[in-house]
């Protein structure tokens, strides 16, 4: 049993609360301590009845959960997992505060590439750590989390590359709790690696408004999807972003995993929810404008997406 991590989840939807639960569900044997950070309906229902995971990779219920909406209640932790929207990082930042002890490390899940520099401006310089997590999940009702694809994994690593204790550990309590997980040196790439799929994931379902089987099935879909992760790319290589040779190869063989998956933008866009816009397409667009890279498909995917920016567009 490791020493036993304090772990705290900042949202606690698709990716806060499969991988929280995860833990949270193997507490006895790592000794980890997880309270969740969530609001409405989702936390009423695991204070009443704890978290459940559907899953390809195994069902969970943990009947009994630490959730609340005040993180001042919680105080310092080792580890904060931040999963928010892209939309509401700083209001959630400020949230943090009272989590955050001498050695705290903040891992930003988000989707896009900036999060981490905005946790920093927030939280300090010492308290932001990059990761990634690829995983297909989404609430599926209120404390139910919904993963539909074979795979579930997370990379983190310290924004300098520096050897990590706190990380170390931490990558020791998702071990035990049976999650894929890896500390990386250069979480940059991988973050970078992420949008290169994540994107044209959400662009083609989100522009035919279907599952991500429509990019793998239809020819026409699959090449446009294809097009939106060289521009990505390409982007990511103007900036000097270190990326493997065969990134684009890489990515186009992830596509199968999403088969039967929806983005979580999809989600939000049928749900009439705001959705990531400006932090995926939007932030590819806006760096292709400032390093003359031409990004064609995501310039016509923001134009056609950006009146249901903030929800449906009004009448």
């Amino acid at each position: 049993m490791s020493s036993g991590l304090k772990i705290a989840v900042m949202g606690s939807g698709g990716i806060g609360g499969y991988f929280g639960g995860r833990l949270a569900d193997a507490a006895n044997v790592t000794g980890s301590d997880v309270s969740f950070i969530a609001r409405g309906a989702h936390l009423a229902a695991m204070q009443k009845d704890g978290l459940r995971i559907n899953s390809p990779l195994g069902d969970a219920h943990i009947p009994s959960v630490k959730a609340t909406d005040d993180p001042a209640t919680i105080g310092p932790v080792d580890i904060v997992m931040f999963g928010v929207k892209l939309y509401d990082v700083e209001e959630a930042a400020e949230l943090c505060k009272p989590l955050i002890g001498p050695d705290t490390a903040v891992i930003s899940f988000l989707n896009g590439v900036d999060s981490e520099a905005r946790l920093q401006a927030i939280l300090g310089a010492e308290a932001a750590v990059g990761g990634v997590a690829r995983i297909p999940s989404n609430i599926a009702a209120p404390g139910v989390i919904a993963h539909m694809g074979p795979f579930a994994e997370l990379d983190f690593g310290e924004l300098d590359g520096r050897d990590s204790p706190r990380l170390n550990a931490f990558h020791a309590a998702c071990e035990g709790a049976g999650i894929r997980s890896d500390l990386v040196d250069n979480i940059e790439t991988a973050i970078w690696l992420k949008l290169a799929i994540l994107s044209p994931f959400a662009s083609v379902c989100c522009m035919t408004r279907l599952p991500g089987r429509i990019m793998v099935e239809d020819p026409h879909v699959h090449e446009v999807a294809v097009a939106a992760m060289r521009e990505v790319i390409a982007v990511a290589r103007a900036k000097g972003i270190d990326l493997p040779d065969d990134a684009l190869e890489s990515r186009q063989d992830m596509m199968n995993g999403f088969v039967n998956a929806k983005p979580s933008m999809l989600h939000d866009l049928e749900a009439g929810k705001r959705i990531e816009l400006n932090g995926l397409q939007g932030a590819v667009v806006r760096m292709g404008v400032e390093l003359d890279v031409p990004t064609p498909v995501h310039q016509v995917v923001y134009a056609a997406l950006k009146p249901y920016l903030n929800g449906p567009p009004k009448d």
